[in-house]
């Protein structure tokens, strides 16, 4: 397998050994920013059982709301592909970006200029603080991975995306995408 360091951008995909983490097990987390001084990212593949309507009043919207990480989970997060249409975006990369005016977003949304496609939103993200990330590289708690969807991601389906990225590493990663997620139904 390649290793390639982690960016901007990247995915990291939970590693099969880190079974009984809540929070990151079969995870699969965007980068949003990677420095010397700590890293963001958001995960991707763990819906919440709120909608946007269900945590903002002033929207009709029934967007999915996904748990971002475990880092202020009382705060509402969004990444999207659409920084022509929301104001102070910051990139991520490859057309994805993260954050920009909630008010607009909202306005955008109740107005039927932003859809499902365009913009995922998060309770929490995960945070790491400086080289903690690349220490727990270093356990294998995480496998780094290039962002081959670049802004479709934003639209992958959830309920498949750890076992899908652990087929395309293949070899023993292709054993563990069909083992179940509690090892004790074994």
């Amino acid at each position: 397998m390649i290793i390639i360091k982690p960016e901007k951008g990247h995915l990291l995909i939970a590693e099969p050994s880190i079974i009984g983490d809540t929070s990151f097990n079969r995870s699969v987390i965007l980068l949003a920013d990677h420095t010397s001084e700590g890293s963001v990212g958001f995960i991707l593949n763990k819906p919440l059982k709120y909608t946007l309507k269900d945590l903002v009043p002033d929207t009709k919207a029934a967007f999915k709301v996904y748990n971002g990480g475990p880092v202020e989970q009382d705060n509402l997060y969004f990444i999207h592909k659409i920084p022509d249409l929301i104001p102070e975006s910051i990139e991520i990369s490859l057309g994805i970006y993260w954050g920009g005016d909630f008010d607009v977003v909202l306005t955008l949304i109740n107005n039927g200029q932003i859809k499902r496609c365009d913009i995922r939103f998060f309770l929490g993200y995960s945070g790491w603080e400086p080289s903690q990330l690349e220490s727990e590289l270093e356990t294998n708690s995480w496998i780094v991975t290039e962002n081959i969807y670049k802004k479709a991601i934003i639209e992958k389906k959830d309920d498949s995306f750890w076992k899908e990225k652990m087929l395309e590493l293949g070899g023993e990663y292709s054993i563990w995408s069909n083992a179940p997620e509690n090892p004790n139904y074994n």
